[in-house]
């Protein structure tokens, strides 16, 4: 991976939604998405031994890695329309929704660049460049990585506090160059990258990468995973009064 200049402060991880009615990520702010889950952090050191499955879990389709990563994309996605909605709310001259952007930009540090990213960057492209694939477009994937993890920083550092009248032009910049980076970003992967994956990884080691991915997933976020940090997202969404997919509908 390039030396780069990269933001490597550590955020907290995102913490399980204990209770529906409760939107944890907003309550608690980017310090729970951080360090609520201190604790948790602790006793998982080390991946726990899984237990036996049930008959139930025996007969549950497995869900491939390329599957796993893009359902994490969707994640991604739909903080990119909290960023877009942030960005509309700053230009538009109302009140810049720090809260919510700064639990919006903590989902995307602990899931998508300290979980997700993580994955491509371990299990993903060192496989394709051996492999002699993409080799072209690899190293522009690890770069935009890096980038993003610092407009990352960025967003959180502006979203900490109430976002002050100075701030706001740099805010909706940095979401901007964010959205405008990982849409193509995303798409690329969803497209070509996590296709290929198929033509180098042998039947075995791909299964054996769905547990590796699996058990990491639960590791990390518990045992709600990618259910629960959906859930946090959703709660960002409603709080925004942008949850409701019918209002993105055209009317012809």
């Amino acid at each position: 991976m390039s030396n780069e200049t990269r933001d490597d402060r550590e955020t907290p991880g995102v913490r399980r939604r204990e209770m529906l009615g409760l939107p944890v990520a907003l309550a608690c702010g980017s310090a729970v998405l951080a360090g609520c889950g201190t604790a948790r952090q602790a006793s998982s050191a080390a991946t726990p031994t899984p237990s036996a499955p049930t008959p139930e879990q025996a007969d549950e389709v497995a869900v491939t890695p390329p599957e796993d990563l893009m359902r994490e994309h969707g994640v991604l996605k739909r903080v990119l329309l909290i960023y877009r909605e942030g960005i509309r709310r700053i230009n538009s001259g109302d009140q810049v929704p720090a809260q919510p952007l700064h639990a919006g930009a903590g989902i995307i540090r602990t899931f998508i660049e300290q979980y997700h990213e993580q994955l491509e960057e371990r299990y993903v492209f060192p496989r394709l460049v051996r492999a002699g694939k993409l080799t072209d477009i690899v190293p522009v994937l690890i770069r935009q990585h890096q980038r993003g993890r610092v407009l990352t920083g960025r967003i959180l550092d502006a979203t900490a506090t109430p976002t002050p009248p100075q701030a706001r032009r740099g805010l909706a910049a940095d979401m901007a160059a964010f959205v405008r980076m990982y849409e193509p970003h995303e798409a690329r992967e969803d497209t070509v990258v996590f296709p290929a994956m198929r033509e180098v990884i042998p039947p075995k080691e791909f299964t054996e990468m769905a547990e590796t991915f699996e058990a990491e997933e639960h590791r990390r976020f518990g045992a709600a995973g990618f259910t629960g940090v959906v859930g946090q997202v959703a709660d960002i969404e409603r709080t925004l009064g942008i949850y409701d997919l019918n209002q993105f509908t055209p009317r012809l």
